[in-house]
């Protein structure tokens, strides 16, 4: 147990992820959360043309919180319909990926 106790977990999984959705009539952007349990992803339209790297809360309905940040470039990706994945802060032993698009 020693060992273990200063481990890093992260958990990725695809059979529990959420669906990642097309931009929302007011341009919201929704993630796909890897391994999910509770956690939404979602970069609100204004967030989008950002000219500083935003932090997201992806705790959702989850019982601990992450954190992902997006960078300006990141964010013009997503707004323009690339794909952009990034892994999230850990927390309670374990971190997500979070894709978009």
């Amino acid at each position: 147990m020693a060992v273990l106790g200063a481990a890093t977990i992260t958990i990725s999984g695809c059979s529990d992820d959420s669906t990642p959705t097309t931009p929302s009539p007011s341009g919201d952007v929704q993630g796909s959360v890897s391994a999910n349990h509770g956690h939404v992803a979602v970069v609100r339209a204004a967030q989008l043309s950002s000219m500083t790297a935003i932090p997201v809360d992806i705790r959702g309905n989850a019982t601990h919180p992450h954190l992902i940040e997006l960078t300006v470039s990141q964010l013009s990706t997503i707004s323009g319909g690339g794909r952009v994945s990034v892994v999230s802060s850990t927390d309670d032993g374990h971190s997500h990926s979070v894709t978009f698009n």
